[in-house]
């Protein structure tokens, strides 16, 4: 009785099921563009450099409440610039009574920091509260750009070994240029614009990672499966056949979580916006090389398009292992 009254709803397709988009017509202006833009980034990231937050350059993080009323931003930075303590970044943090006061390490090592921290408890605590403190000193924060580095690359080994043993060679190598691409247009944009690069952004990059193969994983599935399929198909149809079958996961996919990252970019608040903003590019980047770097890499790499020897073969193999 109850489901009489649930009206029915078989859902709605957003994308034609005949959907044939020319992506292939386009493959050697995107690459050409993808090799431009991971060019550009290396080049940012060596001239300009990454702005490293505390947590790879060291320094201290305060955290500041105005007693009653909103923070004036103005007033605190003149007031810290005033007192000798060298560079000193101030923000809002969350609410408008909340400050979050970035301050670099210090010459003449731990002792100093201290002394200039407290310099700037002094200096703010008629209007402020003390909520929080972080000092990380330049022997961690050294460690932990090495170990940032270190996870990000192998992450990209795992995935490479993984796609490696489960597709071909080609499948592996397209992945791996894709993932690079995505991890060096997305810190080269933040060497760019100098937003803050820190431990949650090495977070980002390596969640991209995923992200980013989990969708050529998809695409290379359809290949493998039309390469099966369609034997006498030209490569490039083919190519193209599966990226079209598999744009509206891909499209759909990549606006979910979109969704997801901008509402949490506006409403989530300081703390956790330097991993959302490099998602936001890892999702955007990661879906576009998927489509036009991971798949028309195939066509140039040579990829093998009969797999049915293979599939005989091991069949045999593990036959002739019986016997014996």
């Amino acid at each position: 009785m109850l489901m009489r009254l649930i009206p029915v709803f078989k859902g709605a397709d957003f994308f034609p099921h005949d959907l044939n988009l020319p992506f292939m017509k386009f493959k050697g202006p995107a690459l050409a563009l993808s090799i431009i833009a991971m060019a550009i980034s290396i080049v940012l990231c060596a001239t300009m450099g990454l702005n490293y937050g505390v947590d790879f350059k060291g320094g201290s993080l305060i955290e500041l409440k105005t007693k009653s009323g909103n923070a004036d931003i103005g007033v605190l930075r003149e007031k810290l610039n005033s007192i000798g303590v060298g560079n000193v970044q101030i923000q809002e943090f969350g609410t408008p009574d909340d400050v979050l006061v970035r301050l670099e390490e210090q010459p003449g090592g731990e002792a100093a920091q201290q002394a200039a921290l407290k310099k700037v408890v002094d200096a703010t605590s008629a209007d402020y509260v003390e909520r929080r403190v972080e000092v990380v000193g330049p022997a961690v924060s050294s460690e932990l750009r090495m170990t940032g580095f270190i996870a990000v690359a192998a992450g990209i080994l795992a995935i490479v070994a993984y796609v490696w043993f489960r597709f071909e060679w080609q499948f592996a190598l397209g992945a791996v240029v894709a993932l690079s691409h995505d991890v060096l247009v997305t810190a080269g944009i933040f060497a760019l614009f100098q937003f803050e690069f820190d431990l949650s952004t090495v977070a980002a990059l390596l969640t991209i990672l995923g992200y980013s193969v989990n969708d050529t994983v998809v695409v290379s599935d359809r290949i493998r499966e039309n390469l099966r399929k369609f034997k006498k198909m030209e490569l490039n149809e083919l190519l193209n056949l599966s990226i079209n079958e598999t744009l509206s996961r891909t499209i759909l996919t990549g606006m979910t979580a979109l969704a997801v990252l901008i509402s949490l970019y506006i409403f989530g608040g300081e703390v956790i916006r330097n991993f959302n903003f490099a998602m936001l590019l890892g999702v955007v980047i990661g879906t576009y090389s998927s489509i036009f770097i991971a798949a028309p890499l195939l066509g140039y790499l040579g990829v093998k398009r009969d797999w049915s020897d293979m599939a005989a073969k091991a069949v045999a193999a593990t036959k002739s292992k019986a016997k014996a």
